[in-house]
């Protein structure tokens, strides 16, 4: 079972890497994906408060489920003008 995780903005310059593909047997949720990930890279937990998540490209809160084969996404929000 496999997710495939993408990094945008910041969090990608952060974690040094834009895409990365983890096992999601012990992954339920984005949530543990992203505890996950910033297990192994600590920079990403500064992010944490103000992370937007999508999972197969619609948004999707902590706690929304994850399963074999998905794309989830983290990025910090956007502003401009």
């Amino acid at each position: 079972m496999s997710l495939r995780v993408l990094l945008f903005a910041a969090l990608a310059e952060a974690a040094g890497m834009r895409e990365i593909e983890l096992d999601a047997r012990a992954l339920p949720d984005v949530g543990s994906v992203f505890d996950r990930l910033a297990g192994d890279c600590p920079k990403l937990e500064g992010y944490r408060s103000s992370l937007l998540f999508a999972v197969n490209q619609e948004y999707a809160r902590p706690d929304s489920p994850v399963r074999d084969g998905d794309e989830i996404a983290f990025f910090p929000p956007v502003s401009g003008g």
